[in-house]
């Protein structure tokens, strides 16, 4: 077990009912919170969905949507599914990818492998449209999966993620700086936006509210209402 997957049952065992990410989207009005426990089990269920799409420790898993909606949960949640299942995550395009994830503009029959589409719905609901053929509805099918924990054993050595020449392992994002109080995260560049909005609140204990959208009245009362800071 490496320590980015340990990172996350240690939180659920210590204090799972504490919230460990809330999402705000100012353009829609949603807002997501999610505690460790369930934060997990959404996790848990992705693994198991990309085992049953062959992807094996090694693999690469495509995430445009990591370019396209850093900071939403469900990036988070597929990011930390890859990373059980041993794969690494491409926060772009890729052509090894055995999986490719992508928001909802992004949704296209696949060249290769397999489209994971998610539509970011704030309440968790698929597609209203049927998808092409050879993209899964994320929404719809993760719901049907176990949510028992596993997860496959690769060494700390291994590579988690690669963006375009930069290759970190699962030890390098380990050593992301701890946070342990509830901070404010506004969206920027995939890596930053992981980092800021996931594992330094994993590994410190905190929480992150990470907020997407420019009003920046409206940032300020989430700041007081969330008791940020």
């Amino acid at each position: 077990m490496t320590a980015l997957v340990a990172a996350l049952g240690r939180r659920v065992r210590r204090d799972g009912a504490r919230p460990l990410i809330t999402y705000y989207d100012l353009g829609t009005g949603a807002r997501t919170e999610l505690s460790g426990r369930t934060f997990a089990n959404w996790v848990d269920k992705t693994y198991h969905l990309l085992v049953s799409l062959e992807v094996q420790p090694g693999d690469e898993v495509a995430m445009p949507i990591a370019a396209t909606h850093p900071g939403h949960w469900v990036t988070f949640a597929l990011t930390a599914g890859a990373w059980q299942a041993g794969a690494v995550v491409v926060p772009g395009a890729s052509e090894r990818a055995v999986v490719t994830a992508v928001g909802p503009e992004g949704v296209t029959t696949p060249s290769s492998g397999t489209v994971l589409a998610c539509s970011l719905h704030p309440l968790g609901f698929g597609f209203t449209e049927p998808l092409p053929a050879g993209v899964i509805d994320f929404s719809i099918d993760v719901r049907s999966q176990p949510d028992a924990h596993a997860e496959e054993p690769v060494p700390e050595s291994a590579p988690a993620w690669r963006d375009g020449k930069e290759v970190l392992s699962h030890a390098d994002l380990s050593a992301a700086y701890p946070v342990s109080e509830r901070v404010l995260v506004r969206p920027t560049t995939p890596l930053a936006t992981l980092t800021a909005g996931y594992l330094a609140p994993l590994f410190g204990g905190g929480s992150a509210v990470v907020v997407l959208g420019d009003d920046e009245d409206a940032v300020s009362r989430i700041v007081t209402e969330e008791r940020i800071g």
